[in-house]
């Protein structure tokens, strides 16, 4: 009886990591990651830069640019709330203007509640309203 339930505890702590590797992937650290997207051409082997996204010492995401052959085409900055939920986001044009500010609630699950889009100038344009339902069988 103490075998199997040696046997059965082993078992037990093996199961997890078999699965884990399965999948074959490991978390990243993002602790003050930058990630470039390079496209490059097959004929010439030209390499143009297509998107970079920086992260912070805590890992979150801070920016995050998106580029064309000419330069940036749009830029996102992120700003975290004490709850460590992206409280708002500041999206730039291809010039680096601000263009359009987001602003998000989360409700007492940490989900998006709300999400606020306002203008340059700081007028609200549209506000969204998320709806979580589930479907209990």
């Amino acid at each position: 009886m103490k075998r199997i339930l040696t046997f059965a505890a082993a078992m037990l702590l093996l199961v997890p990591s078999i699965f884990a590797q399965e999948t074959g992937t490991k978390k990243i650290n993002k602790k003050n990651l930058v990630i470039k997207e390079w496209n490059t051409d097959a004929r010439s082997n030209t390499r143009i830069l297509d998107h970079q996204t920086t992260y912070n010492p805590e890992g979150k995401k801070v920016d995050e640019i998106e580029y064309t052959r000419t330069g940036q085409k749009w830029r996102k900055r992120y700003e975290y709330g004490a709850d460590g939920k992206v409280s708002r986001e500041c999206v730039y044009d291809e010039h680096n203007k601000l263009v359009t500010v987001k602003k998000f609630e989360y409700n007492e699950f940490g989900r998006k509640k709300t999400q606020y889009n306002y203008d340059a100038r700081g007028k609200l344009v549209t506000y969204k309203v998320f709806e979580y339902i589930t479907e209990d069988a």
